[in-house]
């Protein structure tokens, strides 16, 4: 018995020793663990891996717009035949608008539902089907970002989007170049079409920073900018603006009822026929000064307007004077010579030079 009792607590503290020991793991770092090594790719899912297939179709269908729909109607045989290389089935309803991919039993990657679902997603958001292609590669993938709910105002989003395009879409591009990304901006999304890594950088700094092996695994807030958020409300001033008055501790002064009007005035004494007289003439005197300023306005329309003062006309001067008669001695020479005919001077001398010929002659 006492053997007994002894070796029982023995027992006990050493299965709990076992339990309580535990493998050691590795000393290793962890920013190895989760960095990927240059160069490193996953190698690319083959028929292999799944002989057997899937075991159940399933399906994806998405809406297109109707300015969409002449551009799908050229490229779709492209599709199709991007899809089939996969054993993906891909139909185009131009009634509903719609675009549907779904699998068949010789499918054997179950991910590449999801790629051709991202692909039709990519054509009903304006993406060219040379971009929009590259989603079916294992290591491209794509992010449609809806920006129309960022901003209430419709001009304000408008201005925002623009911002984002730059001028000549330079501020696009540069995007583009930074993160080796496709960059679409249609409507109220963009669409991103690139490397895993592309899709979340978007400062040129943190691209320098991991060309650096030494600073890959350190925290990079102390480079990268800091802004200070200001969220002033700009407040719009009213037009009348009240001034305070200043505050006194004494009550303002109570305003005088219309029976201490009438004290003062003296009308409180008065008898009720007096009172009566007194408003009759307050009644006549403005129906007098009406009379009086409606009379002048009609009035108004009889008044003769201020003619205004005759300006004489100037003299001709003496140098500007036309000589009508020589004029006249013009036209009359005019009427007398005929078109093409000589002069008097000219006859003369035209006769005498005749005349010569013909004693010459003789």
């Amino acid at each position: 018995m006492a053997s007994s009792s002894l070796s029982g607590p023995a027992d006990v503290d050493g299965k709990s020793e076992f339990r309580n020991k535990k493998p050691k793991p590795e000393n290793r770092d962890e920013s190895e663990l989760l960095t990927v090594p240059d160069g490193w790719k996953e190698p690319a899912f083959s028929k292999e891996d799944n002989p057997r297939g899937l075991l159940e179709e399933s399906s994806f269908a998405t809406l297109f717009p109707k300015y969409r729909e002449a551009y799908l109607k050229e490229c779709w045989p492209l599709v199709q035949k991007a899809l089939n290389e996969h054993h993906v089935n891909a139909t185009l309803d131009l009634i509903e608008g719609s675009m549907t991919v779904c699998t068949t039993k010789k499918t054997f990657d179950p991910y590449i539902i999801i790629r051709a679902r991202d692909l039709i997603k990519l054509l009903a958001r304006s993406v060219s089907f040379e971009q929009a292609v590259r989603i079916l590669q294992d290591d491209v993938a794509c992010d449609i970002i809806k920006i129309g709910s960022l901003v209430r105002n419709k001009e304000r989003f408008v201005k925002r989007r623009q911002r984002l395009i730059g001028p000549k879409g330079s501020t696009l591009k540069a995007l583009e170049l930074l993160t080796n990304c496709y960059i679409m901006v249609q409507g109220n999304t963009v669409s991103a079409i690139g490397p895993f890594s592309g899709l979340k950088e978007t400062l040129m700094i943190k691209r320098e920073l991991a060309k650096d092996s030494e600073l890959r695994s350190q925290s990079w807030e102390r480079f990268l900018p800091q802004f200070k958020h200001k969220n002033v409300n700009k407040r719009k001033e009213p037009k009348k603006k009240t001034v305070k008055k200043e505050y006194t501790p004494f009550p303002p002064p109570q305003p005088e009822s219309q029976i201490d009007k009438e004290l003062a005035s003296g009308e409180y004494f008065l008898k009720a026929s007096q009172k009566k007289r007194q408003k009759m003439e307050a009644i006549k005197a403005k129906q007098a000064e009406a009379l009086s300023k409606r009379q002048e306005e009609r009035n108004k329309a009889f008044i003769p307007p201020k003619e205004k003062p005759v300006v004489k006309p100037k003299q001709a001067s003496t140098e500007n004077k036309i000589d009508v008669a020589a004029i006249k001695e013009k036209v009359k020479k005019a009427k007398n010579k005929k078109l093409g005919a000589l002069s008097a001077e000219e006859v003369k001398l035209k006769m005498e030079a005749d005349e010569k010929k013909k004693k010459k002659k003789k």
